[in-house]
């Protein structure tokens, strides 16, 4: 796979690179910052970003901005974003935006090298993959909407999941059900949230997440996912 990298910490940039590359892929560009980055994925066609959200010259939000650019001019490219926290903000602007395959993590999780790699294939394949604390902290935010206080703790427990990527047999797994009966709380989530089934996972989760994010009101309970990512 061909991978662009936009990344100010050359330690974290330089390691991504041999990571990536002893993998298997092929790093076509490995940039300090979001200079030139538009002429890059246009002259290397890259097919997967990885960013930062800090880059300078202020370490604000230029790799976020970056990421939002990418969005909506190539909105198929699939990107991965890296935080070194969870920026609440931040996540919701790129959850909201409408595009292609899309990850949020935090850095420290690049030190698990497989699941890292994993959640790169995974993300390259059209899949949505947030970091836990992301879903986490999305899911606990308060809301207004009265959709979303219709979801049992179950119901919200399989949607952190799903949004962190997870299969429906995973699913199962972890919850210790059948995959049958996470079908049917994904539909039943789906239908109280007001959300048409279709084929477009990755789009039923960002709409879900969005719309959690982006409402205000009584606080809702952190699903307890028992992800050990």
């Amino acid at each position: 796979m061909r991978i662009l990298i936009c990344e100010d910490s050359v330690l974290l940039r330089e390691g991504l690179v041999r990571l990536l590359e002893d993998a298997g892929h092929t790093v076509v560009a490995a940039l300090p910052d979001a200079d030139g980055l538009d002429e890059a994925v246009t002259t290397e066609d890259p097919e997967l970003c990885i960013l930062d959200v800090r880059l300078p010259p202020t370490f604000v939000d230029e790799g976020i901005r970056a990421a939002l650019s990418l969005r909506a001019s190539r909105p198929a490219l699939p990107l991965l974003v890296l935080s070194q926290y969870v920026e609440e903000r931040y996540a919701s602007d790129l959850i909201a935006a409408q595009g292609g395959a899309l990850g949020y993590l935090l850095k420290d999780r690049v030190a698990d090298v497989a699941e890292f790699l994993a959640d790169v294939g995974r993300i390259a394949e059209g899949a949505t993959v947030l970091d836990p604390e992301v879903v986490a902290q999305l899911l606990t935010r308060r809301n207004r909407d009265e959709r979303m206080q219709r979801l049992t703790e179950r119901e919200r427990t399989v949607l952190s999941l799903i949004a962190e990527g997870k299969s429906n047999q995973a699913i199962a797994a972890l919850l210790f059900v059948s995959a049958a009966s996470v079908e049917k709380h994904i539909t039943s989530i789906f239908q109280k949230l007001g959300f048409e089934p279709d084929e477009s996972g990755n789009r039923r989760v960002l709409a879900a997440l969005a719309h959690i994010e982006n409402t205000g009101g009584p606080d809702t309970a952190a699903p307890q996912t028992g992800a050990t990512r």
